[in-house]
């Protein structure tokens, strides 16, 4: 049994420790003065990347790209603001994520926090749901397509995106519990779902 953290070892953007530069550093600068090919250079090294993230949480193509544009208007605004206290990629990841949940919630029409997307829980502690190498990356994400958001969101950005508990319990508004809680249960859906899907390609 191994977490699928491993079947995702290519996922790019990941935290990194400190003492990193940022690769991008010379475009980033030219951005901060308002140059528009420095702005669409940077997109062009980003937008694949963060399109995956937005479409990973909202599930859907048109939200995604939605999310994607309004993300990176919002960093080129907010650029002057970067402290570079994170990597560029980090920094804008964490307005992709954001801009995201923030549409999920208005595609349910709610004014709340997520936790009402979310199905709050106690701290007891749930068995850990592992994975086995016979799935497909393939199989995984068609079933991820099929969690409800709650589950989906902090599957994504725990198992995909690299945010450990308590920065989603940060982003999210709810407790490291239910945090934990929400992604052993998405973890248990998905396995039921790609032993579906296993039995029946079979």
């Amino acid at each position: 049994m191994m977490s699928l953290r491993s079947l995702y070892c290519n996922i790019v953007i990941k935290h990194l420790e400190k003492g990193y530069t940022n690769v991008h550093q010379d475009l980033i600068d030219r951005c901060r003065k308002g140059e528009r090919s420095a702005q669409g250079k940077l997109y062009q090294q980003y937008a694949k990347a963060m399109y995956n993230i937005a479409l990973r949480i909202t599930n859907q193509r048109e939200d995604a790209q939605d999310v994607l544009q309004d993300s990176f208007f919002n960093a080129f605004k907010q650029l002057p603001s970067y402290n570079e206290k994170a990597t560029f990629g980090a920094w804008l990841k964490r307005i992709v994520v954001n801009r995201s949940i923030d549409c999920v919630k208005r595609r349910r029409h709610l004014e709340t926090d997520l936790p009402d997307i979310m199905e709050e829980t106690t701290s007891t502690t749930e068995p850990e749901v592992g994975y086995t190498m016979s799935w497909e990356v393939r199989q995984v994400q068609q079933a991820m397509e099929q969690l409800a958001d709650g589950y989906r969101i902090v599957f994504s950005l725990y198992m995909l995106e690299g945010y450990d508990h308590e920065e989603i319990s940060t982003i999210l508004g709810v407790s490291v519990s239910t945090s934990k809680s929400q992604l052993n249960r998405a973890k248990k859906k998905i396995r039921e779902l790609v032993n579906q899907t296993i039995c029946h390609e079979r």
